[in-house]
């Protein structure tokens, strides 16, 4: 049954991923390049070189893996590092309706106004 309630954590695989890894490919990636079990209550996401598709690896009982596909526009994918970037589930979900996540400063919170 999926069950995305009870993640913990969120990693970023930050730079270009090859998508045409499969459940195993990925949770190579996160053994040994980013030295994490992928067994852990977390999510961890890759994305493609034109920066438009998402490959979303989870661990439930087993592994689930989620694919996104934009069809017009492109994710705003951290480039910088070469290791996982941790965020939160908020922040993932800021960043699949193309906000950008930033390494250094985290979201500004938004100031309180009146709309009349």
């Amino acid at each position: 049954m999926l069950n995305i309630d009870k993640v913990d954590k969120v990693y970023l695989a930050c730079g270009v991923t090859d998508l045409r890894k499969n459940i195993d490919g990925l949770s190579m990636i996160v053994q040994t390049e980013f030295k994490l079990d992928p067994f852990e209550k977390a999510l961890f996401v890759f994305c493609n070189r034109q920066m438009n598709k998402l490959k979303i690896l989870h661990f439930d009982d087993g592994f689930w893996l989620y694919y996104h596909r934009l069809e017009r526009n492109k994710f705003r994918w951290p480039m910088s590092k070469e290791e996982a970037l941790k965020v939160s589930i908020e922040e993932l979900r800021w960043m699949l309706k193309g906000y950008e996540v930033r390494t250094i400063s985290k979201f500004k919170p938004v100031k309180e106004r009146n709309y009349f």
